[in-house]
């Protein structure tokens, strides 16, 4: 199966001209050792082996910002496979579009030793996008995954307009609903500080950038994670653009589980919050025995002023 990437050519695009010209993505992040027969099918195997190594190359970083690193690392160098596809932008307001044509390259030069040769055969300009790739595409990270967007990638490689999206979501009950409030994350992120939750927590950031968008985990992307003011707790936010019910308690165990193991440090604790329009008695009866998860109800207004 065929999957969809968008991936960062350095920070601000500042290495788009070199690897379109060349014909390659790549990574770096300071591990600069030949990562051939190193690479393992299951990346937490990776994390293990290097996050060690990261943490001691960069010291006072903390264990989340290795985890990210070396998950990135990873990705490119194995998790990404032949012939899937890849968005980069230019720096210009347009996307490059290619095909990943080979397995992991090791390079000495330059300034990406970790390589995947690449075929770029199109391109998408920005403005052409909806606004729910366009929020993909450009989050937070070097790597993030736009598979769910296929259809309409597709559609506007091929010239023609992006299709209807609709949810596939179970759990959302209104469709009309979804439409409006799939931007949920993204207003989230741009007002935290004015929320409830970022009055005691802040979006986990290194060196004022944001990490805490979209963080991978083996199970999944985290929507948020979060980090107590005083570095004590760390908080998985769950957002669902509708009903939630108790399938979704689930889900944030087993993200708590994984920030728990692999994220948090030795005195800190991991809790969880779902944030949805309305809950169901399921999700009340669940949320009944996981105290460390709350839940939060967010409300839509609108109105004209003059």
């Amino acid at each position: 199966m065929k999957n969809y990437y968008r991936v960062m050519l350095g920070k601000g695009s500042q290495y788009a001209a070199e690897c379109l010209t060349n014909g390659f993505i790549g990574a770096d992040f300071g591990i600069e050792e030949n990562l051939n027969g190193k690479l393992p099918e299951d990346w937490r195997e990776f994390n293990h082996a290097f996050v060690p190594k990261w943490e001691a190359l960069n010291p006072g970083k903390s264990r989340i910002a290795a985890g990210l690193a070396c998950g990135c690392i990873w990705t490119i160098a194995k998790g990404i496979k032949v012939g899937d596809v890849i968005l980069s932008p230019d720096g210009t307001g347009v996307y490059r579009v290619g095909e990943v044509i080979s397995e992991y390259v090791w390079s000495n030069e330059g300034d990406f030793p970790h390589q995947r040769n690449v075929r770029w055969f199109g391109s998408i300009p920005r403005v052409a996008m909806s606004e729910a790739l366009r929020n993909s595409a450009g989050s937070i990270g070097t790597v993030s995954t736009l598979s769910k967007h296929a259809a309409e990638i597709e559609s506007l490689l091929q010239g023609q307009s992006a299709p209807a999206q609709y949810s596939t979501d179970e759990n959302v009950e209104d469709p009309v609903a979804f439409t409006m409030e799939k931007y949920l994350e993204h207003f989230l992120v741009a007002n935290w500080a004015q929320t409830d939750l970022g009055k005691e927590y802040d979006i986990y950031q290194e060196d004022g950038e944001i990490l805490g968008q979209q963080y991978p985990s083996d199970t999944g992307p985290m929507d948020i994670l979060a980090i107590s003011k005083d570095k004590k707790t760390l908080l998985i936010v769950e957002l669902k653009k509708g009903r939630a019910s108790d399938a979704v308690v689930g889900q944030v165990l087993r993200y708590m589980g994984f920030a728990q193991q692999e994220l948090a440090a030795p005195d800190q604790v991991v809790r969880g919050v779902i944030i949805a329009l309305e809950d169901d008695l399921r999700l009340r009866r669940a949320l009944a025995v996981a105290p460390n998860i709350e839940f939060f109800r967010y409300q839509i207004s609108f109105k004209l002023v003059k």
